[in-house]
């Protein structure tokens, strides 16, 4: 596996994994990339450090404040910014029902549940389901906390 950091021509910056360098090259070749944040296929290899031996110390977040890089979590641009707020809102003001989302939607749905936001998981077929039924849901556009490796 490696790892590059690209840019895309609208300068957004990102770093992605690839099997091999030729992989990455492979994909490049067949526009099968784009920026993770504006979408833009025109995508460079950008200037990156090289990675650093088992046992050195991981960068800490005065050593990437110094170097202009904030902590790996934080969002980098403003689009990335407004989608963290917007996650911040939804999950504040909505309760999670975990794996019984598909369920708890009905019932709110059929009058047998109290009427309030809730925000869960549900497969792919449960969520078409959902739909077919007239059940008002949307995918948010990120992953679970509880969805871990």
């Amino acid at each position: 596996m490696i790892r590059y950091a690209l840019r895309c021509a609208q300068g957004h910056r990102f770093d992605s994994w690839f099997a091999s360098g030729a992989e990455f090259d492979r994909l490049q070749g067949a526009k099968l990339l784009s920026c993770a944040v504006c979408g833009d296929a025109q995508l460079e290899k950008d200037l990156m450090a090289p990675s650093l031996a088992a046992g050195t110390p991981a960068p800490t977040d005065e050593d990437r404040a110094a170097s202009g890089r904030g902590p790996l979590a934080a969002p980098a641009s403003p689009a990335e910014q407004a989608l963290a707020e917007l996650r911040r809102r939804i999950e504040a003001t909505s309760e999670d029902v975990g794996r019984d989302f598909a369920a708890e939607a009905r019932r709110i749905h059929a009058g047998e549940a109290p009427n309030r936001p809730i925000i869960g998981e549900a497969r792919p077929s449960d969520a078409r389901a959902l739909i077919e039924e007239g059940v008002p849901v949307a995918p948010l556009p990120w992953t679970s906390p509880r969805k871990t490796n």
